[in-house]
Order: structure tokens, then sequence, then C-alpha cells
């Protein structure tokens, strides 16, 4: 057996998508080949990336066809990632991700931004009324009594123009 190559399966519950395949694949198992180094022959060893052979399942109109699509180890670790996460968009997932960090939690509540404000800015949607009236939300613009206690704050201990 070939060391510079290991074999393995992926599994998709769900339908899927590669780039550089302009197909929805299907959910299932695939076997997968992971070249572990540059192959012996590769003039610009340090130029070489990790890639990984899918190979696919045949087509009900050509069953006897076998294919294989080469993709990037990063493009098939996102494809996983999102089948094993329901589907979700990696920015979702990230969102869950922080949205579960205590220390995060604990700036927010300082910085008064609440997890509905932080949902609709990944959702790429702007903030509405009800959105701003949340609890916990943050006020959406300051009266001029509190910026000039904040400019006051600020300046504290500055000289003045008269000094």
């Amino acid at each position: 057996m070939n060391e510079l190559v290991r074999k393995s399966i992926a599994v998709f519950a769900r339908p899927f998508s590669l780039p550089g395949l302009d197909e929805t694949l299907p959910a299932g198992e695939y076997d997968i080949e992971t070249e572990l180094c540059s192959p012996p022959d590769c003039l610009h060893p340090e130029a070489w990336k990790a890639s990984v052979a899918v190979r696919l399942h045949s087509r009900a109109s050509h069953p006897g066809l076998a294919r294989t699509l080469t993709v990037s180890l990063a493009d098939l670790d996102d494809a996983l990632a999102k089948d094993k996460l329901t589907g979700k968009d990696l920015a979702e997932i990230f969102l869950e991700e922080m949205l579960a960090d205590p220390m995060v939690r604990l700036v927010m509540e300082a910085d008064g931004v609440s997890e509905l404000q932080l949902r609709h800015l990944y959702s790429g949607g702007r903030a509405t009324q009800t959105d701003k009236d949340a609890p916990g939300a943050a006020p959406a613009a300051k009266l001029p009594k509190d910026i000039s206690a904040i400019q006051a704050a600020e300046n504290e201990g500055m000289p003045t123009q008269g000094e």
C-alpha cells in the first residue's frame, strides 16, 4: 500500500455540494483518498497543498461510470462541517459557538448588546425597532445630555483652551 495516500470514508447525512462541481451530491458514504505529503516527483514541494480525491456515486443515467473529484482538504472539511451542523451556514456555526462562550456573554452584557442584536447582525439584516426595544438592547442614539456627559468624562483632566 502506498504510504503517501490515506484512504477513509466521509459520511454525509444530507445532500451537499463541493466547489468545482455544478451538482448537488446525494447523502451517503464517499470513499476518499488524502495525499499526506507531496509526491516524490513534485518540482516545488513547498508550494504543494494537500488534496482529497472523492469517489463520487455513479449517476442513474450512467451506472458504470466511475467519477472522482479532487478538492482541497479545506473544502471537504467545510462541506462536512455544514453537514454535521444541520446544513447551517458557517456564519451561523460561528455565531452559535461564539454565543456559547461565557466570556463573550460577559462582554456583550458590559457593552449592552443583546443576543437578538448579534443574530440580526450575522443574518445580514438591519436592526428593526423591535430589536432596538428588546431587553438588553443598547440605545440606538444618545440624547444630547448623554453626549455632553460622555465628552466631559472623556476630557476629564485635560487642559481647557483658556488654561
